[in-house]
């Protein structure tokens, strides 16, 4: 019902939407149609530090099962030729037929090298290695991964990335693809050194592909909090970053080796222990953060 039929008369000469039809029932406005559901579409987070060894495979898979676990579906990617993350699914690596190489370098759909593990995983293989030379001379390189996830994109809530220990095209397709960036830090000085040089890769991807992306959290790894470097650390990259830095701490734990030896994620492995309890956490803070913030 409208509210000028509450207060007024309607002019001459228009009908009153109010007023009682022949059966004597009054009647009245009807509802709008209710709006068309709008298709949802993947977070995609890429996880990138030019620097080997800092935890980013392991921080990929352990904060997709969390994330799965709170009742999201979650696609994990792994653009890493040596296929850690792979394997850390139980999959051989050396055994697989199809894998990101063919979506990036042929066109696979990807549909055709996701498997079902904790997550749903777009494995990796060898091959890989050979994908950013076969991309070089191929046009639209850098978006390769992006028209990859466009068809698949409604299906999931999060599509995470892992990428290799460089800044070349395999990383910069995930940077190209995402709407945001997880930098897992080492929590050692030289360990620090390399952000400057991501964020100077992310200022050139902002300008030149992707105005959207950011950093969207700094993750502290390998953190041991009685050692007094370690603390330095943090504070150096809290001084430097501030709330981008995670509050979350991932902890030195033989538990992130064990895991993928089994073929399995730190929470399936060790569910109630510390190491699954620091991913939980992180998960937390990734469903509260907003979208992607750009360090000035």
């Amino acid at each position: 019902m409208r509210l000028a039929g509450l207060f007024s008369r309607p002019p001459t000469g228009e009908p009153d939407d109010d007023a009682p039809d022949e059966a004597g029932i009054a009647t009245s406005e009807a509802p709008p149609p209710p709006e068309p559901d709008v298709p949802r579409e993947a977070v995609v987070i890429a996880f990138a530090n030019q620097k080997g060894g800092v935890a980013k495979t392991t921080s990929t898979l352990n904060l997709a099962v969390a994330l799965s676990e709170e009742g999201y579906k979650v696609l994990v990617i792994d653009m890493d030729p040596q296929g850690n993350l792979t394997m850390s699914q139980g999959f051989n690596p050396d055994q697989i037929e199809r894998s990101m190489f063919d979506v990036l370098v042929h066109r696979l759909p990807i549909d055709q090298v996701i498997e079902t593990a904790e997550v749903d995983l777009a494995v990796s293989s060898i091959d890989l290695a050979g994908a950013e030379l076969a991309l070089s001379s191929m046009i639209g390189r850098e978006r390769a991964l992006e028209k990859a996830l466009n068809p698949i994109k409604e299906r999931y809530d999060f599509i995470l990335v892992d990428t290799p220990p460089s800044l070349g095209l395999l990383t910069i397709n995930a940077l190209v693809a995402a709407n945001g960036v997880i930098v897992p830090v080492q929590c050692e000085y030289l360990s620090l050194r390399g952000l400057v040089q991501l964020e100077n890769t992310l200022s050139m991807i902002r300008e030149n592909l992707n105005p959207d992306v950011g950093i969207q959290g700094i993750l502290p790894t390998m953190y041991d909090g009685r050692t007094l470097h370690a603390r330095e650390a943090i504070e150096i990259l809290q001084e430097n970053f501030g709330d981008l830095v995670f509050k979350t701490r991932i902890k030195k734990t033989v538990r992130y080796a064990e895991a993928p030896v089994k073929g399995s994620s730190v929470l399936k492995y060790d569910p109630t222990g510390n190491a699954a309890a620091a991913y939980r956490e992180l998960a937390k803070e990734v469903l509260n953060g907003a979208k992607a913030r750009k360090h000035a």
